[in-house]
């Protein structure tokens, strides 16, 4: 007697992992609202923050206040793109529940950038 036409059913967990999860939209809404409130407040304080350079001049300021500021720069480009990437991840991986930590995950280091920029503005050096 062979076994070979017949498909063994699956184990309860991987029936679980495989199921889909209606809750899936929550993190990459959440985050995504929260992005788009923090996002322009990190834009707009990060393009401010040239401005902790006018007492001392751009040339004389403090190597703690140049890093800073290159760093508060960095972070909105290359973080800014992070984000994004983050965010669009989170909502395109597969609506089950074995990418819900993923999708969690994802969608809360696509905050992370913001977050960071608006703390480093916040406590910025003297110059």
């Amino acid at each position: 007697m062979s076994h070979h036409g017949a498909l063994a059913p699956a184990p309860p967990d991987r029936q679980y992992r495989a199921e889909r999860d209606t809750r899936a939209w929550v993190a990459p809404a959440v985050a995504t609202v929260l992005g788009v409130m923090l996002a322009p407040l990190a834009l707009l304080f990060g393009a401010l923050s040239v401005m902790a350079t006018d007492s001392c001049g751009p040339d004389d300021c403090s190597p703690a206040l140049t890093t800073a500021l290159d760093v508060v720069h960095g972070t909105l480009f290359l973080g800014g793109i992070l984000a994004v990437a983050a965010c669009a991840a989170s909502w395109l991986l597969p609506w089950t529940r074995r990418w819900a930590v993923a999708r969690v995950w994802l969608a809360g280091l696509s905050l992370l950038p913001w977050l960071c920029v608006l703390a480093l503005v916040f406590h910025l050096p003297e110059g």
